[in-house]
């Protein structure tokens, strides 16, 4: 019984976006909201403490088994290795996509449309 992000708020709809795209980056649709996701969203939102550094490393894990991935958390990764000087000379730099950034174009994108000063929900044919 999987919840339609398409009945969440503006708020918990850019929350629930933030989760697939930085946190626990995964493939296929977006339509539904899993149940890691949905934990991972109530922990943020009763400001419970999770182990992030745990959840990656299950994700990556999880990201190594699959045939068709790629090994997330490159943004995340690339600062801490920055941050301990850890030399990263001869590897490839790839520029963020559109959907790593946040900005209005991004709310449009995800269906929402600001009136005035509240955001409105249209949703989209292809939405689940």
């Amino acid at each position: 019984m999987a919840l339609s992000t398409n009945r969440l708020s503006v708020d918990h709809r850019l929350l629930h976006h933030l989760i697939v795209h930085q946190l626990l980056p995964t493939g296929g649709g977006y339509a539904k909201l899993s149940r890691m996701q949905a934990f991972l969203m109530w922990c943020i939102l009763s400001k419970i403490e999770f182990c992030f550094p745990l959840l990656m490393l299950e994700t990556m894990v999880r990201a190594f088994t699959q045939k068709k991935s790629v090994l997330p958390f490159g943004s995340i990764l690339t600062k801490i290795f920055q941050h301990h000087q850890v030399r990263l000379e001869g590897e490839v730099a790839t520029k963020l996509k559109k959907e790593d950034t946040y900005n209005k174009s991004t709310m449009n994108r995800m269906g929402w449309t600001k009136q005035g000063s509240v955001w409105t929900y249209f949703p989209k044919v292809d939405q689940g």
